[in-house]
């Protein structure tokens, strides 16, 4: 249940702090004097829509905490994966609203929106007027109806979700083959047709237009490279005055004059080493030159091989490595075509299997929720005759569909108030009053059916008075003996059958400010027979006291 709620400059308020209790707690206050807004912060603190303009005039953020204890729920493996100190039983949920951000914690932890949403499902149920118009849409009833029978057939359901996931990845991998095998017949011969020009022109290596290229450039010009080389083999080492002749008399005289001065030693060397290098040079140039050949065949063959591999490249991206690339893709491509027409039967097969089990669970279903619809609709239909709509006939129609995630069933809450009138989809309600007692009902009956510890009415009272206002007084009271119940309402029979009543009073002097007081006592009293007769009069007192029995 929630045990506190603690706000700072949210709003109209500057520093406010509430410990709710269990069983019944009211809050009153005149019209206009902000309610709403402590069942707002709850919804807030939830909530991953957050307006920077709650943020109290002048000031640089607001601050929501409420503080919920535990008795019910085990949250140790969601704390554990999420990083979450674990306080015991008590929980602190806070959200901090500035110009900028938006930052949510559970027990100081940083967390997602996500968690907040689960956390809000386990702990608090809110009906407010956006909520009204949920239970209203025939889309929410099927959940509804499920929830109410999750202990009986959750887990076929839970079964039937799970193949039907796996129904739809086939039935869309079914559509990605019948896309690939619709190609025609042309787009598959120029496929084809591609990967013959490519494979026919037996590219060895992404660089072999450059490799190519080289060879070329050699072949062009072998006439000028042995006439050079060969000039050079000849001027190092030729018959007279060669370079390798004058070296060899260099070195014989520095070699004598070594003998006689160590310190030429290394020049000799030197030397030595300079007639190697020259001998081996010139044996590279002789044989280079010999070797060279004017091989106007082969000219010719690389001439015409570039000029192929350069219409390959031209047509497939513009190098030799795009080209293989492209031929890659065009066999994946082609490949997909022929395995997507052998996959069809494949697939068709496994789709129409799948589909007759997910059939079969569905029918379970059906049976199920038809049985537990009949249930539902008697418990509702008696709970609006005790809220003074004794005319009123409720049904939940199942009516069959196609396979869809939650199974074969359209569900739809109908209703009928009057006599006279057929059954109607609940959103046709008109009257507010009989709107408010119906999701009353249909509140007080899933409440006693889940764990959920608080659920918080938002002028539940709307529309009604009298013995309708008696009804839902003593229907509220009756929840509270299992759920903690927080309600605005401005019917002081509901507001008499407090367990802890708080007012909420707005002040207009310096600045507007909305404070909040418990009341008890000739206070309570008070409060009552205001909310009784606008007036706090001798005759508002009493039919006050009469409601509290004192």
């Amino acid at each position: 249940m929630i045990k506190q709620l603690k706000l700072q400059n949210y709003i109209l308020i500057d520093e406010l702090c509430t410990n709710f209790d269990s069983g019944l707690n009211i809050i009153t206050g005149e019209t206009g004097a902000g309610k709403s807004i402590l069942l707002n912060a709850i919804d807030l603190v939830f909530s991953s829509r957050v307006s920077k303009e709650v943020i109290k005039t002048g000031k640089d953020k607001a601050v929501i905490e409420i503080i919920i204890d535990n008795t019910k729920q085990d949250l140790s493996e969601i704390f554990e994966q999420n990083g979450i100190d674990n306080l015991g039983s008590e929980i602190v949920i806070s959200k901090e609203i500035t110009q900028s951000a938006v930052r949510s914690r559970i027990n100081g932890t940083l967390v997602s929106q996500e968690l907040l949403k689960n956390i809000r499902t386990m702990f608090v149920d809110i009906h407010s007027q956006h909520q009204t118009y949920t239970f209203l849409q025939p889309q929410y009833h099927i959940n509804l109806l499920d929830s109410y029978g999750r202990d009986v057939y959750g887990s076929i359901l839970n079964e039937y979700r799970q193949k039907y996931k796996e129904y739809e990845s086939l039935r869309k991998n079914l559509e990605e083959a019948r896309n690939g095998a619709n190609a025609t017949e042309s787009q598959i011969d120029f496929l084809k047709f591609q990967i013959n020009e490519i494979e026919e022109a037996q590219i060895q290596s992404a660089t072999e237009d450059d490799e190519l290229a080289g060879e070329l450039e050699i072949l062009a010009n072998a006439e000028k490279l042995k006439e050079l080389t060969g000039g050079a083999y000849w001027a190092i080492n030729g018959d007279d005055g060669s370079i390798m002749e004058a070296v060899a008399h260099i070195k014989t005289d520095i070699s004598k004059a070594a003998d006689f001065d160590s310190k030429l030693e290394e020049v000799n060397n030197q030397f030595a080493e300079l007639s190697e290098n020259l001998r081996e040079i010139s044996s590279f140039l002789r044989d280079y030159s010999q070797n060279l050949d004017n091989d106007t065949q082969r000219l010719n063959d690389i001439q015409e091989r570039i000029y192929n591999l350069d219409k390959l490249k031209h047509k497939y991206g513009g190098t030799l490595e795009t080209v293989l690339k492209s031929y890659d893709e065009f066999c994946s491509e082609l490949s997909g075509i022929e395995y997507s027409t052998q996959n069809i039967e494949v697939l068709t097969n496994q789709i129409n299997t799948l589909e007759n089990e997910l059939k079969q669970i569905a029918s379970k279903i059906t049976e199920h929720r038809k049985n537990y619809a009949q249930v539902l609709s008697v418990l509702i239909q008696d709970k609006l005759e005790l809220l003074e709509l004794p005319k009123a006939r409720f049904e939940i129609r199942i009516e069959p569909k196609d396979l869809s995630s939650n199974g074969a069933d359209n569900v739809e809450f109908m209703i009928s108030t009057n006599v006279s009138e057929d059954l109607k989809p609940l959103a046709k309600v008109a009257s507010g009053g009989e709107i408010s007692r119906v999701m009353l009902a249909i509140k007080s009956i899933f409440a006693q059916n889940d764990d959920i510890d608080t659920v918080i009415f938002d002028e539940i009272d709307t529309g009604i008075s009298g013995h309708a206002a008696q009804s839902v007084a003593d229907e509220i009271e009756n929840l509270s003996k299992s759920h903690q119940i927080i309600v605005i309402t401005h019917q002081p029979i509901i507001a008499s059958k407090a367990d802890k009543h708080f007012y909420v009073r707005k002040s207009q002097e310096d600045e507007t400010k909305v404070d909040v007081y418990v009341l008890t006592g000739e206070n309570r009293i008070k409060a009552l027979a205001e909310l009784a007769g606008g007036d706090i009069n001798e005759q508002s007192i009493e039919f006050a006291k009469s409601l509290l029995g004192v």
